[in-house]
């Protein structure tokens, strides 16, 4: 009967000790998730301007497509094009280069805008593929807000602009998962 004791009372030190670790894993997960938490809402408040690209590919609207595809590297994504003062006068990405390459459905209604898109020669110019109207993020405001502009739109890339217009900077969601890394460490 002792050994049966002894068997259940090791078997019931082994659950306690069990329940324990258990415990204190739980403890240090809630520890680091209110941190991590913490840390997400500082990166929502970060400005802009500390997180944006302040290397990015500048077009102008008159350079042709061949010379934009040229100047697109293996890791740039997208251009901004501005005139002549530096303001944005457009937007284009490497899907809306790809989108020219994309032919018309069989039954496509086929007008002469459309045609006009996919008639891509030597000749054509940022300006024929361009963004006119890009959507854009203020250069002093928080990440927090250019997040929720992200995830409205489902945009990836968003020129950074000051009050008057001129182009600053891009922000890139890699831009931004590189922060979160930072701050989570």
């Amino acid at each position: 009967m002792d050994t049966l004791n002894a068997g259940e009372k090791s078997h019931e030190a082994k659950a306690k000790k069990i329940r324990i670790i258990h415990s204190k894993r739980r403890l240090l997960q809630l520890q680091r998730k209110e941190e991590l938490s913490h840390n997400i809402r500082y990166v929502s408040k970060v400005p802009v301007r500390l997180v944006m690209d302040r290397d990015y590919l500048v077009v102008h609207p008159h350079d042709s497509l061949a010379t934009l595809i040229e100047s697109m590297g293996e890791e740039e994504s997208s251009a901004i094009v501005v005139d002549s003062e530096g303001k944005l006068v457009g937007f284009v990405t490497m899907k809306d280069i790809l989108h020219l390459f994309d032919v018309p459905r069989r039954h496509s209604i086929v007008g002469f805008g459309l045609l006009k898109r996919y008639s891509v020669t030597r000749a054509t110019r940022v300006e024929d593929i361009m963004v006119t109207r890009p959507i854009t993020v203020g250069i002093n405001d928080d990440l927090g807000h250019a997040i929720r502009i992200m995830l409205e739109t489902g945009k990836h890339h968003l020129p950074v602009v000051d009050d008057g217009g001129r182009a600053h900077g891009l922000l890139e969601v890699k831009d931004i998962i590189r922060l979160i890394r930072l701050v989570s460490l």
